[in-house]
């Protein structure tokens, strides 16, 4: 890959592998569509249920206390659904692919598809995997590299329940471009750019990116609108600080492109219906 030009945000650096958690609260019953996880995604549900449209097994319902499995490179379509006099509440855990990469690598050569998995909370009990993760994440006495082998551990615990993991599509355009932008997405990205730090003229970007289905518009309006929802979702910020961190120049821009991609305004994730 060719050095990145100066045209480029200079925090694309090399992350290191981690994972994070992203506490999820949402208000109102609401359908998101063509969703897109580059990196492995465990969502632990607390309250209220989930259903989810995977190409491969058809509809899954989850409720309090399952956990959803979404490979690197999914693209699905999901609708939370709070209780009648509570918010929709779960836990989403992104995993850095070299960590999955660490434990999977092996089954990785198997290169059949396995769409979105479910665990079942009467099974298997996720949730005493989740708070092992928050237990290591919070430690501030374990040493990096000790901290780094505990948080293998629920993805070993995954591999055990029989979970299969694919190893992420690496060459894929969307998934190199989706990294590549996320880093920054208030920055004004121009497909220029991109097109410079692939090392590519911008026709050849513009015809290597379409073969995923999607133009560098729309990827890069679906990036900053599923940012947009991601910190509706966990935080308490701003919905125009929101709206400007994820490249928008108004809030009443970015309120506009949610609803018409999602259905509902911005506020509508946080306030409860009447």
């Amino acid at each position: 890959m060719a050095q990145l030009t100066s045209n480029v945000p200079e925090k694309v650096a090399s992350i290191a592998p981690k994972l994070s958690i992203h506490p999820i609260t949402q208000a109102t019953r609401a359908t998101f569509t063509d969703l897109y996880f580059r990196q492995t995604f465990l969502s632990f549900i607390h309250k209220g249920t989930k259903k989810v449209i995977c190409p491969l097994n058809g509809e899954l319902i989850g409720s309090a206390g399952d956990l959803f499995i979404f490979p690197p490179g999914s693209i699905i379509s999901l609708e939370n659904r709070p209780l009648v006099n509570d918010n929709y509440q779960a836990d989403g855990v992104s995993i850095d692919n070299a960590l999955v990469d660490a434990v999977f690598a092996d089954q990785s050569a198997n290169p059949v598809a396995t769409g979105i998995q479910i665990v079942r909370g009467e099974e298997q009990q996720p949730e005493e995997v989740l708070a092992l993760v928050k237990e290591t994440l919070t430690n501030a006495s374990l040493p990096e590299a000790l901290k780094q082998h505990r948080l293998l551990e629920p993805l070993i615990w995954l591999r055990h329940i029989g979970v299969h993991l694919p190893k992420p599509d690496t060459v894929n355009s969307l998934s190199k471009v989706r990294s590549l932008i996320e880093t920054d997405l208030s920055y004004a990205w121009r497909a220029t750019d991109v097109a410079s730090h692939f090392a590519m003229s911008e026709a050849t970007f513009r015809r290597w990116l379409a073969k995923s289905g999607h133009g560098f518009a729309k990827a890069l309006l679906h990036a900053r609108l599923e940012k947009g929802l991601a910190l509706l979702q966990s935080t308490h910020d701003p919905i125009s600080n929101i709206a400007l961190d994820c490249g928008f120049n108004t809030p009443s821009h970015f309120s506009e492109a949610f609803k018409k991609r999602f259905g509902i305004r911005p506020k509508e994730i946080r306030l409860r219906d009447h």
